[in-house]
């Protein structure tokens, strides 16, 4: 009997049916299923389905129920929060997709129910994505310290540029006359990164980007680096802080205060089925090769 612990936040009315067919194919599986306390009473006031399942409250009680699976129900910026409760535990995460375009939570809400039940027949494989952790020299804590899509520092209240001063394996790299500078993982390219121009990297490379947010010098480009470096940081602007997030969470930090960025010392395990690959993932996502005037 496969154990199967649940998380999600909010999701559209839309997805009831959906959410229910989820369930029901858990229930008929013989499934022991716990859910998130804060997502089985969202459920149940926002559409009174009478859910009593067994609860989890936080990242230590789902760590210590150490489920065969998280499953989480929405889109990658929920699965995001959900790797905070994961943390350095090795749950594997099952992404179900009620979001847009869901690179991370890839199983669609039709392919669902179908996909779950080759999951527990053992047709999945695991991927393990490399993750970034962060330390701050300073008073300023970091937890968790961890991200699974990116770090990123940008300015905070004020409109004008930081200089982010940036040293690569104790040398000298360069200064960032810009909003600010995301260093991304592979399974992050997809996301801020590539908003702001930055490569795509297919999800195992042995790789980070340095990629700048509107910086002012035009000449300075993406930058791909092993992810067996050392980064360290330290920021220069007119105000007192700025801003330090990792992944859906944010820290203010004094300026001054230098930050070092390296490889995590544990990986995030995402289930893949087989039908899924990132190849087919960015064609069906970023509609690579539909000819509109067809």
């Amino acid at each position: 009997m496969a154990s199967i612990a649940i998380y999600g936040k909010r999701i559209p009315d839309e997805a009831r049916p959906f959410v229910e067919r989820i369930l029901g194919t858990l229930e008929e599986e013989g499934c022991e299923v716990t859910m998130y306390r804060g997502f089985q009473k969202r459920l149940n006031e926002s559409w009174d389905l009478g859910l009593t399942l067994p609860e989890y409250t936080s990242a230590e009680t789902l760590q210590a129920l150490n489920p065969d699976f998280l499953m989480v129900i929405g889109g990658d910026g929920t699965i995001l929060d959900a790797c905070s409760q994961v943390g350095r535990s090795g749950i594997p995460l099952i992404g179900i997709n009620t979001g847009r375009l869901g690179f991370l939570a890839n199983i669609t809400r039709d392919e669902a129910p179908a996909s779950l039940k080759r999951i527990l027949q053992g047709a999945y494989r695991i991927e393990e994505r490399y993750t970034l952790q962060a330390s701050a020299e300073g008073p300023e804590l970091l937890d968790p310290d961890f991200a699974l899509n990116e770090i990123a520092v940008s300015r905070k209240g004020t409109t004008s540029m930081i200089s982010i001063h940036v040293h690569l394996n104790g040398q000298f790299l360069n200064t960032y006359w810009a909003d600010g500078l995301i260093i991304s993982t592979p399974t992050g390219s997809t996301g801020y990164n590539l908003s702001c121009g930055g490569p795509i990297l297919m999800p195992l490379s042995p790789n980070f980007i340095l990629t700048p947010i509107a910086p002012h010098n035009l000449t300075v480009r993406p930058l791909v680096i092993p992810n067996n470096g050392i980064l360290e940081l330290r920021i220069e602007a007119r105000e007192d802080n700025y801003l330090c997030s990792m992944d859906s969470r944010v820290f203010s930090l004094d300026v001054g205060t230098t930050l070092k960025i390296q490889q995590a010392d544990f990986k995030f395990r995402l289930v893949q089925t087989e039908e899924h690959n990132f190849p087919t993932t960015l064609r069906n996502k970023l509609l690579w090769g539909l000819d509109r005037r067809n």
